[in-house]
Order: C-alpha cells, then structure tokens, then sequence
C-alpha cells in the first residue's frame, strides 16, 4: 500500500505540472500549484514514514514503461522510505512557504511548472528498482531543476550558473550511466534485483565504486566536483534553493548508498580511502569558501558542501569497519551520516527560507548592505538563529547530535587493522573538527552581521516582517530542528531500519535508556542526553536573566552602542562580512584561495573614501575547469571543419570509421 500510494503521488506531482501549465497565467495559479504540491508531498511523506516504521520491503511494483523487456520497476524498502521521508518533508515544507514567498515571484510561469516535476523526478530517482527508471528520473530531476535555476533567465550571471549546472549534470549521470553498466555486465541485467543477486569482480567493483563518487558525488557538490553548486544556488528562487541544497544533494547521497552500500558487493577496506579523504577534504574547503563569501546564498550553498562532506566522511568510516567485520561501529557511522543527511535538509531548509525573507523584504543578498533586521523582523530573525545554532553543530540542537556521534565513530577507528587507516582517520577526524569550529564562526558572522548592529542600507531600515506563509514553514523546520535535537534518541531508533539495511546491523535500542539519553556504545565510554542539556541552559540562562534584571540594578538604562571614541554613527563603522573574515583570509588565503588584497588609500588631503577589493579564487576552477574549457573550446575549433567537407570525403570518414569499428570488435572478441 505505501509503494502504491507514493507511486500515485508521482503521477499526481507529474498531473499539478501540467496543470500549472495550463493555468500559468491565471491569478489562482501560485496558491493552486504549492498548495496541491504540499498536500501531495505531504501524502508521500506519511507513506513512506508508516513504510520506514514498520521495517518491511515491499515487492516489486512493474509498470509498462522504460526498457520493453523489463519495464519501469519501482521498489520501496528502508533505504528508499527514509530518503523519500527526507525528500517529501522538504516538498512540503518548500511548497508552504512558496505559498507565500510565490506571490513574489517576478515571472512564476517559469517556476510553477518545473517546481512539482522537480519534486516527482526527485521522489521517482529514489522509488527506482532498474538502472533505467533510476537514470530517466535523475535526468528529469537534473532538467526540472536546471529549468528553475534559469527562471530568472536574464541575468547573466544566472545563464551562467545554469549552463555550468547542466554540463555537471551531464557528467555525473554519464558517469552513473558507466557504473550501471560495470554492474550489469555481459548479462545485461538492469533491475537492482538482479544486479544484487551478481556481485561484480574486485576490479570492477572499484570502478563502480569511483564511477558513483564521481556520479553521486557532481551532484552533491564533492570537491572538486562542486563547481556548480554556489553558482545554481543562489541564482534559483529562494524556496527552489532550499529544496536542491536541502533535498536534491540527499538524492544524490541515497545513489551513492544504493549502489556501494546495496549493488556492488561486499567492501574492501581502501574503498573507504577516497570516500575519507574525499569528506575530509569537502568539509574544510566549503566552510572556508563560506567564510569568505558576501552573498548570503551564496555562503548557505558552500555551507552545503561542507555539511556533504561531514556525511561522505561518515560513510566512508562505515564502509571501512563493514570490510573489516565491525558490524557494530558500521551501524553508529552509518546512523550518524543518516542522521545529518535529516539534520541538514532542517535547518538548511530553514537557512535559504530565512534568505528568501530577507530578499523579499529588503531586496537585498548582499550582506553588507543589510544589519539590524532583528528589529525589523523579530519572527525571522529568531527562527533563522535557530537553525544557525544548529548548523554550527552548539548543543542541544540537532546539528551536535548527529555531529556528535560522527566523532563517537571516529573514535573506533583504532579497531580496524589496516595502519593506511589507522593515520587517515584521526586526521579526517581533525579536519572535521576544525570545520565544526570555523561553521561556528561562520554562522556567528552571518547572522550578526545580517541581524544585529545598525541597518547598512535603506532597504533595511524599512524592511517588514514576511506573510504568516513563509513564517510557518519555518516556524516547522525550526520546531522539528529543536526536537531532533532534544530528542535524538526517537531520531536513531526510527533510523534503524535504514542503518541495518545499508549495513546488515543497527544501533542499540535507545528509546529504553533513562532519561532519554543516547548511549552510541557503552556508558562507560559517552553518553548524551539532549533534553537534560536543553532543560539546564533553558534554566540557567532564565535565572541569569532574572539576576540581571531584578538584582543587579533597580532600573534599566537604554543607551546608544559603544562608538569606541567615535561620536560618528554612521553604519560604516561597523565591523562588515569581509573584515569579520579578514583574519582568517588571512591564515588560509595565500594556499586555499590564492586571495589578494587590494588597497585603495586616498592622498592626505583627497577626500575620497579608502576602499579595499578582496579577490578570491577556486583552485579546482582554475586548475581543472579552466584548462579543461580550453582544451575542448581548442578541440572543437578544429572539429568545425567537418561542417564544410565535401560529399565524397564525408563518404571517406563514414567508411574508415566503420572500418576502425570492424577492427575494434574483432580484436575485442
């Protein structure tokens, strides 16, 4: 019954955006198409909820679709149901607030049709049981998407993150398409079922294994493989950006899981190498590009590409203790990287919807001509520094948790046997610790320096509080990122199916410990409990509160801020996103960045104002994308000439290229 229902939902997302089609130009059309997506999404997500729960498989639904002889398979098991619960909860959280936030929309003829069929691809990649299905569902995601990237197609900066998005698209479905095809081998088999009863040799499950980090991987945003992702991002409607960096990257994390974790065998212990150094490397290198960004959306989307890194890390420790037979310590790394694929589709959600509020009402993503919002809006200003406590990783909200057992993991790695192992893992360990802390510091700059001191524009001085729409969907992100936080216990034990699943083993039961509290291994090593930590700072800072209030002066004085000897109030004298960042630029800007800082000091006497440029550059752009854009611009400049050939010599390249064939097939065979 669930597979039938969220297969209903499929056509039924598929049916609003045909629909949008028709009434794209009609006044009702916003409210109609986000509120039908909610109720569907909604639909989906209670399915495969009640599917996860209940620990069960379903068999094999087949639809007269796809390849003639095998069909359209579709297929519902733990795995899948926790992924489309992610997907759906993003669904309807994103079509709640696009409710409100899509009545602001310039042009939502161009977003109103490719919004439910970005949502039916994403739900029909993780429903897929065939390569087929699962590779035409990735690409209608990878098209539904690319089309909402270019919605606000007249900007060239847009074209150009839409066309940077579709060539990565491209490449990592060919490199899936390459990996399913290892799988099937000289049988041909396509459906997973099929694949899974075969296991590949050892040198072609390696393949497969680098074929799916390079597939899964462009789409996540592994570096170097991530160039598009700050691009596509911050170019798509606010509501669109939640869903493809809170939601689309999990999709692409369950094509990783489905075919290492599931499809390609039993790992070997330097499968986890890559994954290791791939996770480490990600989450240091996005959290710094973060740092040093000034477009609001566009740190939330480097901020995502640290966060897939903190997950691919996890992954890759479950993937070394399942080679080495440490069932137990797989489950704990592989419910940790569950854990935060949840986490982050919250409060990265909830961080791109508090983007989109703050565009809507100041017109502005820049964050130095933004400041003082939480004045202005209260209701946003306090549910976006919710999810920024939970992105930076501070106790007792979701992020630590996940975060937490992350590090419990790590601290197993002595038990594998392999020394390549035993040297690699404490050092991921130290690169996601240094990324934890500099997210904090991250997040600290963001939201102080987008919400508190002065207004630094005009726009944000009159800004208003957003629709009660919007204020919602994030009022539930915000809601649910506090209870997974304080109850992460509830969390792990619904995770189980889908760990056990991935790994053949679960974490212990941790609904039945006292109090709430988590136990990842043993008491004696850790425990946590979420709820004693939130009641404790819930109590202490009240009391603070009170003593400052009632005890340490009889009366209240409001006085203007500190101006350090200034009497000038001017906003400039606040401390801006780029001199927050100036230090730590300065640390790791010369290796990672290549950053250069350019002075531009007046003459005594010219009263023109001192200005500094920062300039940044990716090494993975320049260093591969660059030279690889040449290459082909280079190959393609000579392969022009084709267009101008005779008939006779286009008859002479058709026959020495079936020739060049017949020799490569007999000497294959």
């Amino acid at each position: 019954m669930p597979l039938l229902i969220v297969q209903g939902c499929v056509a039924a997302f598929l049916a609003v955006a045909v629909l949008a089609l028709v009434a794209r130009r009609s006044g009702y059309a916003t409210t109609l198409v986000y509120g039908l997506s909610a109720l569907i999404a909604l639909a989906a997500l209670l399915a495969s909820l009640g599917q996860l729960l209940s620990d069960g498989t379903l068999a094999d639904v087949v639809l007269p679709l796809g390849l003639p002889w095998i069909g359209a398979r579709l297929h519902l098991d733990a795995l899948s149901a926790f992924f489309l619960a992610v997907v759906n909860l993003g669904g309807v959280a994103a079509s709640v607030y696009g409710l409100g936030y899509g009545h602001h929309e310039s042009e939502p003829q161009r977003v109103l049709p490719f919004f439910p069929a970005f949502l039916a691809g994403m739900t029909m990649a993780v429903l897929s049981a065939d390569a087929f299905s699962f590779l035409f569902s990735w690409e209608l995601m990878s098209l539904a998407s690319w089309a909402l990237v270019l919605a606000h197609h007249r900007e060239a900066d847009n074209r150009q993150a839409g066309y940077v998005y579709i060539v990565m698209a491209g490449f990592g479905t060919m490199a899936l398409l390459l990996a399913f095809g290892l799988l099937a081998g000289d049988a041909g088999s396509f459906t997973f079922a099929e694949i899974r009863a075969h296991h590949p040799a050892p040198v072609i499950a390696g393949a497969v294994l680098v074929l799916a980090l390079l597939g899964a991987g462009s789409k996540a945003g592994l570096v170097p493989l991530h160039v598009w992702l700050p691009l596509a991002h911050p170019a798509a409607p606010s509501h669109v950006s939640a869903l493809m960096s809170g939601v689309m990257t999990k999709v692409a994390i369950y094509a990783f899981m489905r075919i290492v974790f599931d499809l390609a065998g039993p790992p070997a212990w330097w499968w986890s190498i890559p994954v290791l150094v791939a996770g480490g490397g990600t989450a240091v290198i996005g959290i710094l590009h973060a740092l040093m960004q000034t477009d609001f959306k566009r740190l939330l989307a480097y901020s995502t590409i640290e966060n897939i890194g903190l997950v691919f890390a996890g992954l890759g420790l479950a993937l070394a203790f399942e080679a080495n037979g440490l069932p137990a310590a797989a489950a704990l790394a592989v419910t940790a990287a569950l854990f935060h694929v949840f986490n982050h589709a919250l409060f990265k959600s909830l961080l791109f919807f508090g983007a989109g509020a703050v565009l809507t009402a100041t017109g502005q993503r820049r964050l130095d001509g933004l400041g003082g919002l939480i004045h202005r809006m209260p209701v946003t200003s306090v549910l976006v520094l919710v999810a920024c406590v939970a992105i930076s990783a501070l106790p007792p909200l979701n992020g630590f948790a996940s975060e937490w057992l992350t590090f419990q993991a790590i601290l197993l790695s002595p038990q594998v046997p392999e020394w390549g192992l035993k040297l690699l893992v404490p050092a991921v360990g130290a690169l996601l610790a240094l990324s934890a802390a500099l997210a904090a510091a991250c997040f600290v700059r963001a939201y102080g320096v987008v919400f508190l001191g002065r207004p630094r524009s005009a726009a944000a001085e009159e800004a208003v509080e957003v629709d009660r729409w919007s204020l919602g969907a994030m009022a539930a992100l915000a809601l649910l990122c506090v209870l997974a936080g304080i109850l992460p216990g509830v969390v792990i034990d619904a995770l189980a199916p889908a760990v056990h699943f991935a790994v053949g083993e679960r974490m212990p039961v941790q609904s039945g410990v006292d109090w709430l509290t988590i136990i990842p291994v043993a008491a004696s090593r850790s425990s946590y409990n979420g709820l004693l930590v939130f009641l404790f700072i819930t109590f202490s800072a009240s009391v603070s509160a009170y003593a400052i209030h009632r005890l340490a002066s009889r009366a209240v004085r409001r006085t203007p801020a500190w101006d350090c000897g200034f009497p000038d109030p001017s906003p400039v004298t606040q401390y801006s996103a780029t001199s927050f960042a100036q230090p730590i630029r300065r640390v790791y800007g010369s290796t990672l960045f290549r950053a250069r800082e350019i002075v531009d000091m007046p003459a005594p006497g010219d009263m023109r104002p001192a200005r500094l440029v920062v300039v940044l550059h990716d090494l993975a752009w320049d260093g591969l994308y660059s030279p690889l854009t040449r290459i082909v611009q280079f190959i393609a400049g000579h392969l022009d000439r084709l267009h101008f050939l005779t008939i006779r010599q286009y008859l002479s390249l058709v026959f020495l290229s079936l020739v060049l064939l017949l020799m490569v097939l007999a000497l294959w065979g």
